[in-house]
């Protein structure tokens, strides 16, 4: 290449140069439109796949009307939401329920909402609550998506699902959803990102006062435990903290942290065999456990953390995230404990005795 430069004119280097420049720009482009044509056959598929599932569901339904179909079993009648948070390591933990799902014979199902928006029209709760609750042919399931909670007591079903998630320190999931829009991660690297091309680090957007790292950026994790109250998406809110508070405590049987992730596979495996056996190995030596990685990602800087850490908004989504820690190291330590660097799960801690009447 270099002889090349000394053989070639000027004119023919830039020339050479824009040519590549050119070529570069096109097979981007192209790769681009491969993705978004996958993305599209994808949906595709998918609604293929559902309409087919529905039809059986209205030919089976027909039939029940002639003979009704035998009750469910408790454990096949199970099922459970995952309504993920961004960037809080999502990725990474559904990958380990799609692993499991054929080994323990359960469906997977993503809630693809339009633009990831995650509040539900109220024809779409309807619908996404009729799914849930009469689907029989997708139970037992396991349902993920970027969807707000949403509470099923509302429409007067008799079987609620099991709701759990993961929450993340509010600054590090900000850092890593910043990088993410510009450089993506590991699971996709050739689909375009909305912010690639901006190579402005989070500190250079702090320092300048973004919108892309403003504090109002913070408020997603109060939300999505709130649900569907308009209160709820009110930026700084106390009201929808406090309703976080109490859905987070009420309303989901487990929720965990990223940063202890392997104990929080542990205990769902411990609760919910019927779904996570054999998640904890998974994990620790799955290939796919740590799959999702954000490219190009730096740390803050400790005065772009203090700057942040400055604003209402930062402590009461601090606030949530303490909250949510504190209860899951307390049903953490209630039922692991930890020997020579490595958890294991408590036994079984009751019994039953004086049983009467004796016969």
């Amino acid at each position: 290449m270099g002889l090349l430069r000394v053989m070639m004119p000027p004119k023919f280097q830039l020339l050479a140069l824009l040519a590549f420049a050119v070529a570069m720009f096109f097979l981007e482009n192209q790769i681009q439109k491969l993705e978004e044509s996958r993305g599209k056959l994808e949906r595709a598929i998918a609604r293929h796949e559902v309409r087919e599932i529905e039809q059986r569901h209205t030919q089976d339904g027909l039939r029940e009307r002639e003979a009704p179909a035998a009750a469910l079993s408790e454990s096949e009648d199970t099922v459970i939401i995952y309504n993920r948070v961004p960037k809080t390591a999502s990725t990474s933990f559904t990958n380990i329920a799609y692993d499991l799902c054929g080994k323990n014979h359960y469906h997977v199902l993503h809630i693809n909402t339009t633009k990831n928006n995650p509040v539900m029209s109220i024809q779409d709760q309807v619908r996404f609550v009729k799914n849930v609750t009469e689907w029989r042919e997708m139970k037992p399931a396991f349902y993920h998506g970027h969807v707000s909670f949403l509470d099923f007591t509302k429409f007067g079903v008799k079987r609620k699902p099991i709701y759990i998630n993961v929450i993340r320190d509010p600054i590090e999931r900000l850092v890593s959803y910043y990088y993410f829009l510009r450089f993506g991660d590991d699971y996709r690297p050739g689909l375009r990102r909305r912010k690639q091309g901006d190579k402005k680090t989070f500190d250079e957007c702090v320092s300048a006062g973004g919108s892309d790292c403003a504090p109002e950026k913070l408020w997603l994790q109060i939300p999505f435990f709130c649900g569907h109250y308009s209160e709820c998406w009110n930026v700084g809110s106390h009201w929808a903290l406090e309703q976080a508070k109490y859905n987070l405590v009420n309303e989901y049987m487990l929720v965990g942290v990223t940063e202890e992730l392997e104990d929080f596979v542990m205990m769902l495996e411990a609760a919910l065999p019927r779904f996570f056996k054999g998640a904890t190995e998974l994990y620790k030596t799955g290939k796919k456990s740590h799959l999702r990685k954000t490219s190009e990602k730096k740390p803050p800087t400790k005065e772009s953390i203090a700057k942040l850490q400055q604003s209402a908004i930062w402590k009461m989504e601090n606030d949530f995230y303490e909250f949510a820690l504190e209860q899951f190291q307390f049903v953490r330590a209630h039922a692991v404990r930890e020997k020579d660097g490595e958890l294991y799960l408590l036994a079984q801690n009751f019994f039953y005795e004086k049983i009467y009447p004796k016969n």
